[in-house]
């Protein structure tokens, strides 16, 4: 039987691992391909996502290019990335798609810093709320006898000890995003 820690480390590494996801999706001054993770495109008569239907590179700094599998999707891919209120402009030439991101403007920085700010908060609530659920699960064990009082301290301790690690992860990747969101 694996311990109530072991549990709660992964379910909050699996935390984590969606926050990264989370920052990937939040825009800096610089071409990512994970700008469009989170765009959605109506082709074959369902919804996809654009790395589902294309190749997306990052030729230069500030351009994505999107070249996609079936060249007849090229129009559907264009206006899901229209309708996905990114604030980028597509354009079609031929076959492929090309994106120009504009610099961001300071107060378009800020108001990303603050999306991240949100985000790494939302995280760490999870995270505690996952702390929180295993500590009840231990003294649960503890109340019907399934655990030694030494047993649960050592479990609450060491899910402290995660919930610890958790956070200052998540701290350090959004002290990172923010600034490379904020350098010009």
């Amino acid at each position: 039987m694996s311990s109530v820690t072991d549990q709660t480390k992964a379910k909050m590494q699996a935390a984590v691992e969606h926050f990264k996801t989370e920052l990937k999706n939040l825009r800096s001054n610089r071409a990512n391909p994970g700008m469009l993770d989170g765009v959605s495109v109506e082709a074959y008569d369902t919804h996809m996502r654009i790395k589902e239907l294309a190749n997306v590179t990052t030729p230069e700094p500030r351009q994505l290019l999107i070249t996609p599998f079936d060249p007849s999707t090229t129009a559907a891919i264009a206006k899901g990335i229209e309708k996905a209120n990114l604030n980028l402009q597509p354009v079609v030439e031929g076959p492929v798609i090309r994106i120009n991101v504009p610099p961001m403007d300071e107060s378009m920085r800020k108001q990303i810093v603050k999306q991240g700010k949100q985000k790494a908060e939302d995280a760490k609530i999870v995270i505690r709320d996952i702390r929180r659920k295993n500590n009840e699960l231990v003294r649960k064990q503890k109340a019907d006898g399934l655990v030694t009082e030494d047993v649960m301290k050592k479990e609450e301790k060491g899910i402290q000890e995660a919930t610890d690690k958790c956070c200052k992860e998540i701290d350090d990747l959004f002290a990172a995003k923010e600034k490379e969101i904020m350098t010009v």
